[in-house]
């Protein structure tokens, strides 16, 4: 066999190792790609207890309790309802009926312990993934000009 041969071999066999490299750790990243989940999707998919994950979507009217540091609230994509517990400071834009990111631990019994709150930025912005969810679903209609 040429150089030229051994080094078109060479590449080919690099490639092709970095190709499965590339897909295994894809398909062992498959369900954490994603940025979010839904209290519905939380629901279907059956996560268990300890699994440190991100909820999105609406604070849920009327469930937000405070007292002290410590705050309870509902997030909701209007199909499921899923609580909330977290202690800090919340953002000052957090309110109910509008859109936040929770990051944190799913507990034993069902409630969701969130070591960060984030809401959202101004009065017309939504994340792109809670609102394309949202919109799915026939809950919210965008923006009013």
């Amino acid at each position: 066999m040429t150089r030229k041969g051994k080094r078109l071999t060479l590449i080919i066999g690099a490639l092709a190792v970095l190709g499965v490299a590339a897909g295994l750790v894809l398909f062992a990243l498959r369900d954490n790609i994603v940025f979010f989940y839904t209290p519905s999707e939380l629901t279907q998919k059956q996560v268990a207890p300890g699994a440190r994950l991100r909820i999105g979507g609406l604070v849920k009217e009327g469930s937000v309790v405070k007292s002290g540091k410590d705050v309870t609230f509902a997030v909701t994509d209007r199909t499921k309802d899923l609580d909330v517990a977290y202690t800090g400071l919340l953002p000052d834009l957090f309110r109910e009926g509008q859109g936040v990111v929770v990051d944190g631990v799913l507990q034993a019994d069902g409630r969701f312990k969130a070591d960060s709150v984030l809401a959202k930025h101004d009065e017309r912005y939504m994340p792109k993934d809670v609102a394309d969810k949202l919109k799915a679903q026939g809950v919210w209609q965008g923006e009013k000009k």
